[in-house]
């Protein structure tokens, strides 16, 4: 169990107990690929709007959370985060925006590379998702925050310091799926760099 305190502006979920049916280290072993020397590990942080209720949406979020962490060793992952942000209780979609943002933003790691997700962004496949997070570790960049606003959306001020907007297909999605989504790609990733056999095309 991982018992660091979380921060008075945010709630981290914290890593499940129990061992992990294969090791980093193992994966690497298997697919002769060392860290690169000189390039620190880098976290993976997702701050979400709203809190995941119990149940199979939760036990299927802290599943791929866990398996992004292991196998996101072998590439130079310290850790996946998940922050969850106080929905505003506003009166008007404008303040809401406003106020969510802000608890968002005051969670985003210093140097991170920030990423949102925006039903207009970019469907970008899991190799080039894969081929970016790479890109940033090599860069030494400390973090990759991932953003999943609320039901009124991310004031303007947040979107524009994305690097990434990234989208899941035009169809509309509930905010509970995308974190479950957004948790298999960063795994899926991760065993594309790792040279797993989990990612199949």
């Amino acid at each position: 169990m991982d018992d660091r305190p979380a921060g008075a502006a945010r709630e981290l979920v914290r890593r499940a107990d129990g061992e992990a049916e294969v090791t980093g280290a193992a994966i690497r072993a298997a697919s002769g690929r060392p860290r690169e020397a000189n390039v620190g590990p880098m976290r993976i942080v997702i701050a979400a709007v709203g809190r995941l209720k119990q149940g199979p949406e939760r036990e299927l979020a802290a599943d791929y959370r866990k398996r992004a962490e292991t196998v996101g060793r072998a590439f130079g992952l310290r850790d996946v985060e998940i922050v969850e942000i106080r929905e505003s209780r506003a009166s008007d979609a404008e303040r809401r925006r406003t106020e969510e943002s802000i608890a968002i933003a005051n969670v985003i790691p210093e140097g991170a590379i920030i990423v949102i997700l925006d039903e207009h962004g970019i469907a970008l496949g899991s190799a080039a998702l894969a081929a970016s997070l790479r890109e940033w570790r090599a860069e030494n960049r400390p973090a990759v925050c991932f953003i999943i606003g609320g039901a009124d959306g991310l004031a303007a001020t947040l979107r524009e310091r994305a690097k990434l907007r990234l989208a899941f297909g035009p169809a509309t999605w509930p905010h509970q799926l995308v974190r479950v989504m957004l948790l298999e790609q960063i795994y899926r990733a991760g065993t594309i760099l790792a040279g797993h056999p989990y990612h199949r095309v």
